[in-house]
């Protein structure tokens, strides 16, 4: 699971500085001009733009359940609390068992202790567990999509 990200970061860096370089030449020619004779400055000047105004994600609190994921020994499905923006608790709602059984409670103990560290889905996964890691990620990763985080 670490090999992915690493792939998906270093794309998504070569891309970030693509724009960046496409953004500083687009810059360097983009100059301005001098008002004609019935023409003001203001009108030659780009209009300025205002950030929209988004609900402050302190405010976000509720419970979000993420989509049921279907992992090769059963399905995963995490709900998280959230108050004032900040992941308060975790749980497996759907989880492995039968005989996957000692994994499932080996795992999920730890993949929530990652979750309230990380205040993400920037988890590590459980030793052992990679099924059901990836599950709880995935899962999480639509319940924070949910709460808007």
């Amino acid at each position: 699971m670490t090999g992915t990200g690493a792939t998906s970061s270093a794309s998504a860096s070569s891309s970030s500085s693509a724009t960046a370089a496409a953004t500083a030449t687009a810059t360097k020619s983009a100059r301005p001009t001098k008002a004609g004779a019935g023409e003001t400055a203001a009108a030659t000047q780009a209009p300025a733009t205002t950030a929209p105004t988004t609900a402050s994600k302190t405010s976000i609190n509720g419970t979000f359940t993420g989509p049921s994921i279907n992992v090769n020994y059963g399905n995963v499905q995490v709900k998280i609390t959230v108050v004032n923006g900040r992941i308060t608790d975790a749980v497996a709602v759907v989880a492995p068992s039968g005989k996957n059984d000692r994994w499932t409670n080996m795992a999920v103990p730890i993949l929530k202790a990652q979750t309230l560290k990380a205040q993400s889905a920037n988890i590590q996964g459980a030793s052992g567990a990679s099924y059901t890691s990836y599950g709880w990620y995935t899962s999480l990763q639509g319940a924070l999509a949910q709460a808007g985080l």
